[in-house]
């Protein structure tokens, strides 16, 4: 299988769309173009975005709904982004959410590019890819951080051994089925307007010169950004999140308060707050789910190969499996400091909501101090019971 090495320049003006998928890198390269946002004119580039990551725009370009309790993405968000767009006119653009890999079918997909200016063939989708093996546990602590109560075995048995294989998240392998992913907007815009970039997770700094490569920007100029919101959860500290997860869940309560509370509260502050020690625990992938990964992402490369898109990087990678860890692990437990953490971040988020205004009668119309008040003391009572 033939790999492009050269990673020529991109056209100016191009639109480059970079749709992810998730766990590939995208947050760093997302942080990297919108810390260098006002450099990138001296070169020609734009990134055409007012945060790190249009999210909300992304899901309403995509018709997907948004994370647990967050805000509604609504057609105005994706209208904004496409007015930013245009505004930068004949510079080459850059936008980049790994939402847009859930973009469910080619109708959806004709759309988003045609009004991005697919018309004068000035689009250039760009698709970031990792072995299966690597993304199966961030992927999983992702779906624990929006509310997902299974544990990782099981999720994994869900979705490698149980058809049809979307249960309990069937957005996984709409992402994350690499070769279909990519052949679904290959069929749109054309293979030779899809570059695959195979990130190889031994050169740390090789996605960021991809880009400035493709952009044609010096090098250097794309630097990684401090985002420790956005390190993966330890073993510990998403097995404790899953079981309040069983909490929430099982006492009825409304998916805002999630959001507010529990996923950009105790979550977030916890990330902030506490780095991973190496007597932390990893989330680890059993031998059986590793193989299958492996397998299937030799499937995938061999499928990719053939469709005739630019692929830079060893797509061989894609089936790489890591090596596992040492059978006797220590249990995994969570640290003080972590649980402290977690444990202010939800009272401060709390503590910062506006109470409701008038009295109220049902579990959704009820102030977050309410309910923080009885679900802490149906808590306390199950505990009690246990």
């Amino acid at each position: 299988m033939e790999t492009d090495c050269t990673k020529e320049t991109l056209p100016a003006g191009t639109r480059l769309l970079h749709i992810g998928p998730h766990k590939t890198g995208t947050t760093a390269v997302q942080g990297a173009l919108f810390a260098a946002k006002e450099r990138l004119p001296e070169y020609g580039v734009a990134f055409p975005a007012h945060s790190r990551h249009p999210m909300e725009a992304a899901l309403a370009a995509c018709a997907r709904p948004a994370m647990m309790g967050d805000t509604v993405p609504t057609d105005r968000h994706w209208t904004r982004l496409l007015e930013q767009v245009r505004a930068t006119g004949a510079r080459t653009s850059v936008i980049s959410s790994e939402f847009f890999a859930d973009a469910p079918d080619d109708g959806t997909i004709n759309r988003i590019v045609q009004q991005l200016g697919g018309m004068q063939g000035r689009v250039h989708v760009l698709v970031t890819l990792r072995p299966l093996a690597r993304i199966m546990p961030s992927q999983w602590q992702q779906y624990v951080q929006n509310g997902l109560r299974m544990g990782y075995e099981d999720w994994l048995e869900h979705m490698l051994r149980k058809p049809p294989y979307e249960k309990p998240n069937p957005s996984f392998w709409q992402r994350h089925r690499h070769d279909r992913l990519v052949e679904r907007w290959a069929r749109v815009v054309g293979p030779e307007h899809v570059t695959v970039v195979v990130v190889d997770d031994r050169d740390r700094d090789g996605l960021m010169r991809t880009f400035e490569t493709l952009l044609g920007l010096p090098v250097n100029l794309l630097q990684p950004t401090a985002d420790t919101a956005n390190r993966s959860l330890t073993l510990a500290e998403t097995e404790m999140l899953r079981n309040l997860n069983v909490e929430f869940r099982g006492n009825g309560l409304p998916a805002e308060l999630y959001s507010r509370l529990v996923r950009n509260g105790a979550v977030l502050h916890m990330k902030n707050s506490c780095s991973p020690t190496p007597r932390d625990v990893k989330i680890s992938t059993p031998g059986w789910a590793a193989e299958a990964a492996g397998e299937i992402g030799a499937e995938m490369a061999e499928t990719i190969g053939a469709l005739g898109v630019r692929i830079i990087g060893d797509p061989a990678l894609l089936s790489a499996v890591p090596q596992q860890p040492l059978p006797a692990a220590p249990e995994p437990r969570i640290s003080l400091e972590a649980a402290a953490r977690a444990l202010y971040g939800a009272l401060a988020a709390a503590a910062s909501a506006p109470l409701a205004a008038t009295p109220a009668r049902t579990v959704h119309e009820t102030s977050s101090k309410e309910l923080v008040r009885v679900l802490g003391q149906r808590c306390l009572k199950r505990l009690g019971r246990r």
